[in-house]
């Protein structure tokens, strides 16, 4: 019985992405759970798998192919209507590996030297000495066709997936990395003379332009501000810094407090916490809170589960998890789906003031900035004390102004007393 094979769920951050290869050819015995295909997103590279042991079939979506979210992309045969195990087996051998799949040194010259064009002047060559170092290196047609078009080596390209699949956005970092160096070693000629090209947008550069025309064009989106005075915070954290580090292996940050806080007026306005579904609102029981991350492939949502359940340790230490898996490039699909409400920091890049975007069907997003010494009237007297601008961003058409002010102060009251938020009052 034939069975299709879908394109995975992808999170609300993720709208498309690209077929960079099949693992798998028609015909061929696969088994449960075996990677079949791979497809590449603006952020993460996904592992399409086989929900049982079957027979592959059809290939209805060909590399290098654009698809959508729960998309079928192709079919497999289930192991009654598979076939004999020893025509497999005899398919196989008389297979030949695909040289677009694996870059790696044959015995006969390499037919990756007719797909991808010669590097300019300057450029290293694809010899045979190097290419023992790309082995088990992949890539899509979408990315051979942008290394074509490239003044890169391939031997230069970094990846950044746990697979080894070279991405477009590897190869346009590889590009910008060897312009830097040139640019450096010949100011004289930079200074000199100037120059213009063009280049195909990223696909997170494409992917992030879609994103906020459709979160403009879909929701009402309205943003209030208010600043909060983190003298009581920057005090506790200096005080138990050593401490709770030494206890948790963690360090203690103004995120953690922020999400808990956060998740503290979720629960007193689930308003906030709601979405729009049709004709409905949706209340969500929990406070599954996204962090954004900036990492080198752009920006990443992953989302802490359930922060209304967690201490401030357990929280830091879901966000450093995040951070490092971002970085690494193993954020899996799961770990960015769903969220009920973001957070983004841009304090951390030294924004005073900003106005985030909503992430739908989200209906609010909280925006974090700087921490500046200011001046502020305390008890009567003259101040200097750490203040941050705080930005809410939410879908007028849930959430009114009165709500939308509400949120924003009762944050500022937990945290302007941080003691609230550990004894629970």
């Amino acid at each position: 019985m034939a069975i299709d094979i879908k394109s995975p769920q992808f999170p609300e951050s993720i709208f498309e992405g690209t077929l960079s290869s099949w693992l798998k050819k028609e015909g061929q015995e696969i088994k449960q759970d075996e990677v079949l295909a791979e497809i590449e997103t603006d952020k993460v590279v996904i592992e399409v798998t086989a929900p049982s042991d079957g027979v592959m079939g059809k290939i209805i979506i060909d590399e290098g192919a654009t698809i959508k979210s729960s998309e079928i992309i192709g079919t497999y045969d289930d192991v009654k209507g598979s076939k004999p195990s020893e025509v497999i087996k005899e398919e196989k051998v008389k297979e030949e590996p695909k040289a677009e799949e694996v870059i790696s040194p044959p015995p006969a010259p390499a037919p990756i030297k007719e797909e991808i064009k010669e590097p300019a002047s300057g450029a290293k060559k694809i010899s045979s000495e190097n290419k023992k170092d790309l082995k088990g290196f992949r890539m899509g047609p979408a990315a051979k066709k942008l290394l074509n078009e490239k003044d890169v080596a391939v031997e230069d390209i970094q990846t950044t997936t746990k697979k080894g699949v070279i991405t477009k956005q590897d190869i346009l970092n590889a590009e910008s990395k060897t312009e830097s160096v040139e640019t450096g070693s010949d100011n004289a000629l930079t200074e000199a003379t100037t120059s213009s090209k063009r280049v195909p947008m990223t696909r997170l550069r494409s992917v992030v332009a879609k994103r906020l025309l459709e979160s403009q064009s879909q929701t009402a989106s309205l943003t209030t501000f208010n600043e909060v005075d983190l003298f009581e915070v920057k005090e506790l954290r200096a005080k138990y810094k050593e401490t709770f580090e030494e206890k948790f292996g963690v360090k203690l940050g103004f995120m953690g407090m922020f999400l808990k806080a956060s998740s503290i007026a979720l629960q007193e306005m689930p308003i906030v916490n709601a979405s729009i579904d049709g004709d409905d609102i949706v209340y969500h029981g929990f406070q599954d809170i996204g962090v954004a991350v900036s990492t080198d492939r752009g920006l990443v949502v992953p989302v802490v589960r359930d922060v209304q359940d967690q201490s401030i340790a357990e929280i830091e230490l879901a966000i450093r998890d995040y951070s490092i898996k971002a970085r690494d490039g193993k954020l899996g699909i799961e770990d960015m789906t769903g969220g009920t409400f973001t957070i983004s920091n841009g304090g951390v890049f030294g924004s005073l003031l900003s106005t985030p975007i909503l992430n739908p069907p989200q209906s609010a997003i909280l925006g974090m900035h700087k921490i500046q010494e200011r001046p502020m009237v305390v008890n009567g007297n003259i101040e200097i004390r750490p203040v941050m601008y705080l930005a809410l961003t939410y879908d007028h058409r849930l959430l009114d102004g009165k709500d939308a002010v509400s949120f924003l102060v009762k944050i500022k009251e937990i945290l302007e007393s941080p003691e609230s938020m550990i004894l629970g009052v």
